[in-house]
């Protein structure tokens, strides 16, 4: 397949809120180096902020990012308002808060409720923004998760936030942050062969209720925030070729499969890896080639 050709929307569309997005957008934690926060390298500036551009260029309109995402030189929001500002009316800029980190990178206590605005405004000073169109509370372990939802939608309704989502997260957080405020989104780790407990039955749920699913780590697999695996089962490589893709590809593909509420948020410093990310939203996977896939994530789980 020649990826240079394929723009985002060939996956379709989806929406969080009101807000229409097509469903391959990028994840800005691999802008900052060769592997997330200080385990790896920090990145080439100039060539993460053309990787930016290019991603609009190529229909990119979802972009999803955090204050915490930093290494030793690079800040993922400090690129994004560099690169995108003055930002278009259709690109959505999606946050996460609860996780902190210092000024030296260490992480510290995830953040109390009365914390929260403090990060939200952080995001916002960093994107050079008024407000975010879409704030995921990324749980820290915390059994329950209504008070620190409830202080997010607190600053929805002061318009500091348009929507909200929740992360890391059970069906039963879902219903809990659903009696406080609307949820748009779920982000929570899936992939071709790992995921949380219960991911599963999230996924099905968000399917039922309209919400965006939105895995991270589709790529990564067990690498994790170090980098995308390099361990292919023999089938995804059968596929891969049969479809003249990269094994990646047909991961995503796999994900974005599970279901037309899915969205997928790869996220590279890599140009080319930009474009292959793009166009595996146009991979259509043969009803045998899910089975294959869906029997390998299952017996992995």
């Amino acid at each position: 397949m020649t990826s240079e050709t394929i723009t985002a929307d060939a996956a379709g569309t989806w929406t969080l809120g009101d807000l229409t997005v097509n469903r391959v957008g990028f994840g800005a934690m691999r802008l900052t180096g060769s592997a997330a926060f200080h385990l790896g390298t920090p990145s080439d500036r100039e060539r993460s902020v053309a990787v930016l551009r290019r991603a609009v260029e190529l229909g990119v309109d979802h972009i999803d990012t955090a204050a915490f995402y930093f290494s030793s030189l690079r800040s993922a929001n400090e690129i994004i308002n560099s690169a995108l500002s003055p930002y278009s009316d259709d690109l959505v800029i999606v946050a996460k808060v609860g996780p902190y980190r210092d000024w030296s990178g260490e992480w510290g206590t995830s953040a109390r409720p009365e914390d929260l605005r403090g990060h939200v405004e952080e995001n916002l000073r960093q994107l050079g923004r008024d407000h975010l169109d879409v704030v995921n509370l990324r749980r820290m372990g915390q059994d329950s998760i209504a008070e620190h939802f409830g202080a997010l939608a607190e600053l929805r309704d002061k318009g500091l936030i348009r929507h909200l989502g929740i992360s890391n997260v059970s069906p039963r957080h879902l219903a809990e942050a659903q009696a406080v405020a609307p949820v748009v989104c779920v982000q929570n780790r899936f992939g071709l062969g790992s995921g949380t407990p219960g991911t599963d039955e999230m996924l099905r749920i968000c399917g039922e209720q309209g919400i965006a699913f939105v895995p991270f780590y589709a790529i990564a697999g067990e690498g994790g925030e170090r980098g995308a695996t390099t361990g292919h089962d023999g089938a995804v490589l059968t596929i891969a070729e049969a479809h003249g893709a990269t094994p990646a590809q047909i991961r995503l593909a796999w994900t974005l499969a599970q279901g037309p509420h899915v969205l997928a948020i790869p996220g590279t410093g890599n140009p080319d890896h930009l474009a292959e990310n793009v166009a595996a939203g146009a991979l259509r996977l043969t009803d045998d080639e899910l089975d294959t896939l869906n029997s390998l994530h299952h017996k992995a789980g």
